[in-house]
């Protein structure tokens, strides 16, 4: 049985993506964790919103940059190599934040897990362009996603739980030796290509080999010298951007101020929010695979998306069950927008894959680094003056105001996906 698979190109993908796909599940936890730890973290390094805001930011900040560098690396060097010592440094910064002494150290550490971390997506991505057919790549793409989002889920009710028992650091320490593991296996059982395993080439796939410094710097340029990947990339900044704000950081203080519930009980809402990631983007890529089209569900994707968040804005307290639809829709509809790594795929050679969609994807975590730190601001202009416990208590103005930002967000991708799918047509 074990031979079976190991041999078999068309099973033996499955092994190394599995592997790739546990070491970006930790990246999406470490990037979201903040939502369930501000009130800790909060208390630990006494800061206001916007300070909160930026040590949250502070992975996105040098994570949406290594997005391109990791595109480079990738086409340059391959994915096993850039994986593996990506997954390293990410655990490094794990360890190194949990036992943070003060703000900057946290800052620091949180920098340290984003470098490291900022490669391990777009190294599966090229991983995948290898091993799997073109008219499997946009489900495929939303398998990953989807398994990222399971770094989400963990990241919500279950860190909950488990800093209530051991205490943040302890749990975080723990997380970071898990992913010492995973390293071991990206490097055990990741191979750049079926070549490289010592396997046929599975049928369909483009024949992709080691470039040259010159020949990644050309694609470079072919890259960003298209419309559409900045038109990609500016859609990604605000919708990508803000799911991960909202998610990621003022999504549970929002549920705990504005409805009175306790932490754990507000994680349950941005849980739903990552399970809607679970669901969304391998459905939303097997749709598009089988029907042949990506910008059309991109465009339905972003309108629904837009009304979602602008809802919140209206109604300012609805019930607790509809905001949890809203967080799970939101997530969910950003299995559209990721078809966009799949419509910049198509768009260039394999050779480029890895730099075209590095960028758009650098892009979109750019906004991740930008807007905690503007919704933080939005907050601590209607901060009442008043701390519960030591977290600052917020107007539920200035949630609405906050959601203002989202829903606008939302309407600047939406225009971006107009044009794209116009162009498209």
């Amino acid at each position: 049985m074990f031979r079976r698979v190991w041999d078999d190109p068309t099973t033996r993908r499955w092994v190394g993506w599995a592997a790739l796909a546990g070491a970006f599940v930790l990246v999406n936890f470490h990037r979201v964790s903040t939502g369930v730890l501000a009130d800790t973290l909060s208390r630990v390094f006494d800061t206001t919103g916007a300070e909160l805001g930026l040590l949250h930011s502070a992975f996105f900040y040098i994570y949406a940059p290594m997005q391109l560098f990791a595109g480079i690396l990738t086409d340059r060097w391959g994915t096993r190599r850039v994986a593996t010592l990506g997954s390293a440094v990410m655990g490094l910064g794990v360890v190194w934040f949990s036992f943070s002494g003060t703000y900057l150290a946290g800052f620091l550490a949180r920098v340290l897990i984003g470098l490291g971390g900022g490669v391990i997506y777009i190294a599966t991505l090229r991983y995948c362009a290898n091993w799997f057919r073109a008219d499997e790549f946009a489900t495929v793409t939303g398998l990953t996603l989807s398994a990222s989002a399971v770094g989400g889920l963990l990241a919500a009710t279950p860190l909950a739980v488990l800093v209530a028992a051991v205490g943040w650091r302890d749990g975080l320490l723990g997380v970071g030796l898990a992913g010492f593991a995973l390293t071991a296996a990206v490097f055990v059982l990741v191979r750049d290509t079926p070549a490289d395993a010592g396997l046929a080439a599975v049928e369909g796939t483009p024949e992709s080999t080691e470039q040259s410094f010159s020949e990644v710097l050309d694609g470079v340029r072919a890259v960003f010298d298209r419309r559409d990947t900045w038109i990609m990339g500016t859609m990604l900044f605000f919708a990508a951007g803000m799911n991960f704000t909202v998610m990621g950081l003022w999504g549970v203080p929002y549920v705990v101020q504005a409805y009175d519930v306790s932490v754990r009980t507000a994680s349950l809402y941005t849980l739903a929010g990552n399970a809607g990631l679970v669901f969304g983007s391998p459905i939303l890529g097997w749709l598009s695979d089988r029907l042949k089209e990506r910008t059309g569900i991109i465009l339905v994707s972003a309108v629904v998306y837009f009304l979602a968040y602008a809802s919140i804005v209206v109604l300012g307290t609805p019930p607790l069950w509809y905001v949890g639809l809203v967080f799970f829709g939101v997530m969910f509809l950003l299995g559209g927008f990721t078809l966009s790594y799949t419509v910049i795929k198509e768009r260039h050679t394999a050779a480029r894959s890895g730099t075209a969609t590095g960028t758009i994807n650098g892009l979109s975590f750019l906004g991740a680094a930008v807007l905690p730190g503007v919704m933080g601001w939005a907050l601590d202009v209607f901060w009442t003056g008043e701390t519960v416990a030591g977290s600052r208590v917020y107007t539920l103005l200035g949630y609405r105001v906050a959601f203002g930002i989202a829903a606008v967000s939302g309407l600047v991708a939406l225009g971006c996906a107009a044009w794209l799918h116009h162009r498209a047509g």
